[in-house]
């Protein structure tokens, strides 16, 4: 372990961009998540039918797949990302179709009885999907959301794959430095972990304190 030890600095660094990513990519996912949950319920036939699309795009192929064509496949049209940009538009969008889904069943399962006696008090169906409808979904939406978000935070070793010097892409060029795998991998694995475990934690918190808030 007198490797590790010795260039835990450089496993750090490449956890920070693990947490760099996979909090990046949740944050623009949650967005486009819900964009497309609410394009699904509310939208018109063709707005609900791309949305529905979309989703079973991206559902429907590996997120390998995403990433290769959005870094390697872009560029034979003139668009070339940097290796980070590549994988936070891909993660990204992986993301969001799977939190679309999260979004979708949160919303349907408030009563709507609540959403009618909004707009009976005369708020508007915007007002009422905001202040109503989103606030009580939103604690029926954190343990699957927070499922995701571990996920992610796993998947994110998958961008190693177009140089981004993340955990495992950090790792792996020790390995190539010293010739030995093991006590490498098995850091990766025990910082993959805390990091897992940690979020847990927060999103255990988070998840008592909307309970305790409806």
């Amino acid at each position: 372990m007198k490797l590790v030890m010795d260039n835990l600095g450089f496993l750090f660094t490449g956890a920070y961009y693990t947490l760099l990513i996979t909090i990046v990519s949740m944050f623009f996912g949650l967005f486009i998540g819900l964009f497309t949950a609410i394009a699904r319920l509310k939208g018109n036939r063709l707005v609900a039918g791309i949305a529905r699309v979309y989703v079973s795009i991206i559902r429907g192929t590996p997120i390998i797949v995403q990433i290769f064509i959005i870094y390697y496949g872009l560029p034979d049209y003139g668009i070339a990302l940097q290796p980070m940009t590549a994988a936070y538009i891909s993660l990204s969008i992986n993301i969001g179709a799977y939190l679309s889904e999260t979004f979708r069943g949160a919303i349907l399962s408030v009563d709507k009885g609540q959403t009618e006696a909004a707009l009976s008090l005369g708020l508007t169906p915007w007002q009422t999907m905001r202040k109503v409808v989103l606030p009580q979904a939103a604690r029926t939406a954190i343990p699957p959301m927070g499922n995701t978000f571990i996920g992610i935070l796993k998947e994110t070793s998958l961008v190693s794959i177009v140089t981004v010097t993340e955990l495992l892409r950090s790792a792996q060029l020790l390995i190539a430095q010293y010739y030995v795998a093991m006590p490498f991998y098995l850091a990766i694995a025990i910082m993959y972990w805390v990091m897992s475990t940690g979020f847990s934690a927060i999103l255990n918190v988070i998840e008592r304190k909307l309970s305790k808030a409806y």
